[in-house]
């Protein structure tokens, strides 16, 4: 019945993964890219790397699995959302280094956008704050910035895309300059509520709406890849932003649903069905997944670090070899000490959206080392998604709270997964599958092709790998949570 190739392209790596018509992965290969780092607090990724690994991997993965590549029936693609990047449509070129999603340049805009009182509009139209960490900002700094970028663009020469739109461009061979609803989303600049691009921000950003791409739905036609590249033509079926697949990954397709995904950053989605909720709390109303003309949308938490500070332990402090040290670390950390890591290092997130304060950490004595970094950084992610919970119970519900399904590279970790729901003193479910985000792009391409199931079917397939109830005392629970929430208090005043 045919393979799905799914593309993952992540933060610092980018992986393909064969599933078959069973949904099962058959052969993957990643592959890590260069991260740029030209100033403080910025971040810039080379647009043609990212293809270059998207493509030998692709090639890879279809290598290992031994098929021919007329076998795949469509291409599912999820990309790290808001990274911006611009190219001339003639050449096909990047007239820059691609912006990623971490990068703080347009902080001074954004205040300035906040002062003059835009935010309200941004919030009510695209159900975003004003923040860098979105792609409209950074799109206007490089129309500002790089020479002739905003005259080449009134002339509707150059082509603005996140991720998922240069690498269905580079695969049609510059046929389709498209992306979908949950990206589009993610760029402060689409209206979630009408379904289209919102000329009043694009007019105030003074973004030309040529450059923008044609929006569709996550399972769609988005294109055809080019015969020359994998030996057939395959049809790209399947689009989301890495979160949002990770949330059909995790088949949360009911409202009430939540999912957490750990990787770099840590980001909370909370099904909201066709309810806009609008948050009280600076959390961010976004758009879920949209299937045939169906948007369901989410309220969602987003944390900038979160497996990025054990990669700090390790590159930056160089206390740890490997991630997978952390865990035994954790375990021998001295219960006496309390130290708390607040990792800022890029700013915070949800629901507190300061770009300008840094990291630290308190707590320290004499006797602090290795063990108990190693303990502090990884509560330090426990503590964030509280926070975030704490943010999506006032603005959703009063009730319960519900189990959280969580993914990514960080909950191999039992020790944090048991912290985890500790801290939040509620269940923890981790499935059977970790890396649900390419499952999720790779289900919405099946879906479209018509080999994989309807969504409430592809539900019942979902696997438990292990449950992590809440053992801690409530007193403890919240003591400990008051400590956090002193620290980062302490971390913004120091601004």
């Amino acid at each position: 019945m045919g393979f799905i190739l799914a593309i993952d392209q992540g933060t610092t790596s980018s992986r393909a993964i064969l599933f078959d018509a069973d949904l099962q992965p058959v052969a993957s290969a990643q592959q890590e890219f260069t991260q740029h780092f030209p100033r403080s607090g910025w971040v810039e990724h080379d647009a043609e790397e990212i293809w270059e690994s998207v493509f030998a991997t692709a090639r890879a993965a279809i290598a290992k699995a031994g098929i021919e590549s007329s076998e795949i029936v469509g291409i599912g693609i999820t990309n790290q959302r808001e990274t911006t990047l611009v190219w001339d449509r003639e050449s096909g070129k990047p007239i820059h280094k691609a912006i990623v999603w971490q990068d703080r340049r347009t902080a001074g805009y954004c205040r300035d956008l906040r002062e003059d009182g835009f935010e309200e509009t941004v919030t009510a139209r695209t159900g975003l704050l004003i923040d860098p960490y979105f792609s409209a900002t950074k799109l206007r700094w490089l129309l500002e910035n790089v020479e002739g970028a905003r005259e080449k663009a009134e002339a509707g020469k150059l082509a603005f895309g996140t991720i998922d739109s240069w690498l269905i461009w580079k695969l049609t061979g510059g046929t389709a300059h498209v992306t979908d609803a949950t990206n589009a989303a993610r760029t402060m600049l689409y209206d979630i509520a009408k379904g289209r691009w919102s000329t009043t921000i694009a007019a105030k950003l003074g973004v030309p709406m040529e450059m923008l791409p044609e929006v569709k739905d996550c399972a769609a036609d988005f294109g055809t890849a080019q015969a020359d590249l994998f030996g057939a033509e395959i049809p790209i079926l399947g689009v989301a932003g890495d979160q949002q697949a990770a949330t059909v990954g995790q088949a949360c397709f009911e409202p009430g649903m939540l999912k957490s995904t750990y990787g770099t950053g840590c980001f909370a989605l909370l099904n909201t069905g066709d309810q806009m909720v609008r948050s009280q709390n600076r959390l961010l109303t976004t758009i879920a997944y949209q299937l045939d003309g169906q948007v369901t949308y989410a309220l969602e938490g987003s944390i900038f670090i979160a497996g990025a500070v054990v990669q700090w332990l390790r590159d930056g402090l160089t206390i740890i070899e490997s991630a997978d040290e952390t865990q035994s670390l954790a375990e021998t950390a001295d219960p006496g000490q309390e130290v708390i890591i607040v990792p800022a290092f890029t700013g915070l997130g949800a629901p507190y959206w300061n770009p300008d304060c840094r990291g630290a950490v308190f707590g320290l004595t004499r006797n602090s080392g290795p063990a108990e970094f190693a303990r502090a950084a990884l509560e330090s992610v426990g503590f964030q998604t509280r926070d975030l919970l704490e943010a999506m119970k006032a603005d959703w519900s009063d009730e319960a709270r519900p189990t959280l399904r969580v993914d990514g590279g960080m909950t191999a970790s039992d020790w944090a997964m048991q912290f985890l729901a500790d801290i939040l003193g509620a269940p923890v479910d981790r499935p059977e599958v970790l890396e649900t985000t390419a499952l999720g792009a790779a289900w919405l391409a099946g879906y479209k092709a018509g080999i994989y199931p309807e969504p409430a079917d592809f539900a019942k397939a979902w696997a438990l790998d292990r449950n992590f109830a809440p053992k801690m005392d409530e007193d403890a629970r919240e003591a400990r949570y008051e400590a956090w929430k002193k620290a980062v208090k302490a971390t913004i005043a120091a601004v």
